[in-house]
């Protein structure tokens, strides 16, 4: 009888352990306290620092990771950032500040719209000769298309993932590229081309997502 006892306890207890081992562990996706202490801090850094402060910058911290969002006005602006932001804590800066020439220009604001609207306004009654070397016109579509036919073949661009978008003529480029090289000359590239009146530069530093 006992036997019989013993066989039946071990059969349920193997039946109901895979179930148990089955059960996911799910990985914390929530902010805790010490992440928003250490998040707090890397913006008190920022805030601290002199050229930084002008830029509207955000930290997100989530499992030791420091993410960085934002636009600041050079790639040495961006650098710096990520410096700050590697504290006591932090594994790894994911910094997908984007780099604008006119971040942070306070009090030109107007005028900066102001132009934006009277090069538009310019563009649109120059349509007609608006066109490239070879007689084609120039409309965002063929300026985008011109761009990634400059990215093929190029070496820094090797196994680069880039995505160009070109809105009134100004080329936004985002994705990944291998080296800071490949970064600068994707938008050198893009600068060359007819008809780009500015690129952005949001490209960040890395292997393909």
């Amino acid at each position: 009888m006992k036997a019989a006892i013993g066989t039946l306890l071990v059969a349920t207890l193997a039946i109901a352990a895979p179930a148990y081992a089955a059960a996911p562990r799910q990985a914390a996706t929530t902010t805790t306290p010490a992440d928003k202490a250490i998040a707090k801090r890397i913006d008190k850094r920022i805030s601290a620092n002199a050229t930084l402060r002008k830029f509207s910058i955000h930290t997100d911290v989530r499992n030791g990771v420091a993410t960085l969002t934002g636009t600041v006005a050079t790639e040495g602006d961006r650098q710096k950032a990520a410096s700050l932001a590697s504290v006591s804590g932090i594994t790894r800066v994911d910094n997908q500040i984007a780099v604008d020439a006119n971040a942070g220009m306070k009090g030109t604001a107007g005028r900066v719209v102001d132009k934006t609207k009277e090069e538009t306004k310019k563009a649109g009654e120059k349509t007609k000769e608006a066109v490239s070397k070879t007689g084609e016109l120039i409309t965002d579509s063929w300026i985008t298309t011109r761009v990634k036919s400059k990215f093929i073949d190029e070496s820094l661009l090797k196994d680069s993932d880039i995505h160009v978008e070109t809105n009134d003529h100004i080329v936004t480029l985002s994705g990944t590229v291998m080296s800071a090289a490949g970064r600068a000359r994707a938008v050198e590239q893009a600068k060359e081309v007819e008809g780009v009146k500015r690129v952005v530069d949001r490209l960040t530093i890395g292997p393909k997502k």
